[in-house]
């Protein structure tokens, strides 16, 4: 299964466990119905805000999304050892390649409220960067190179060392500054 259908196959497994049409989901997230199909085809990498959209509508988590076998208790993730790395677009609506690479830090945690990853930032290509927004907040550590956070009508560029927090219902996007990629720690919070 390649990394764009871990998400689709998890989307439609629980769409259908609701017994909702692809029709249904597209109309309540406020996403178009040929997004859901694609997603869940696995034919484009997905853009972050769409999936929350999807996962509010659902009533689960976003992290419902890279779950397997949820613990009730505390998780561990070793370095080096964080699966379900899912790639993302940013917000790129047609994109096929990965301008964000996320692995979850706490995939396995049952009843959580916050979601962590540790998130390769690449380079953006032409017309990738678009703002988007979502309920909740959103707290960002660079751990290296430098990103750059376009918010409302701001601009941060920050390098290894250097932190955000931000309301994320502000119009947001991330992304490498210059050429070099970027690594950050990023913990989302988005009530559903």
């Amino acid at each position: 299964m390649s990394e764009k259908n871990i998400l689709g196959s998890k989307i439609r497994q629980i769409r259908e466990t609701q017994k909702m049409s692809v029709e249904e989901l597209a109309g309540n997230s406020n996403t178009s119905t040929e997004l859901v199909k694609q997603l869940e085809n696995g034919a484009l990498v997905p853009s972050l805000t769409p999936l929350m959209q999807i996962a509010r509508t659902l009533g689960v988590r976003l992290g419902t999304f890279l779950d397997d076998a949820p613990h009730t208790g505390p998780v561990v993730v070793r370095e080096g050892s964080s699966k379900n790395m899912v790639r993302f677009s940013g917000n790129c609506d047609t994109c096929e390649k990965s301008t964000l690479d996320f692995s979850s830090l706490a995939a396995d945690k049952a009843d959580r409220h916050m979601e962590p990853f540790l998130i390769d930032v690449h380079p953006p290509g032409p017309g990738e960067k678009k703002q988007s927004s979502h309920e909740g907040e959103e707290f960002i550590y660079v751990l290296s190179g430098q990103i750059v956070i376009l918010y409302g009508k701001d601009s941060f560029t920050l390098a290894a060392g250097d932190s955000i927090y931000y309301d994320s219902v502000i119009p947001h996007h991330v992304h490498a500054a210059g050429t070099e990629d970027a690594k950050i720690l990023a913990v989302v919070y988005a009530p559903y």
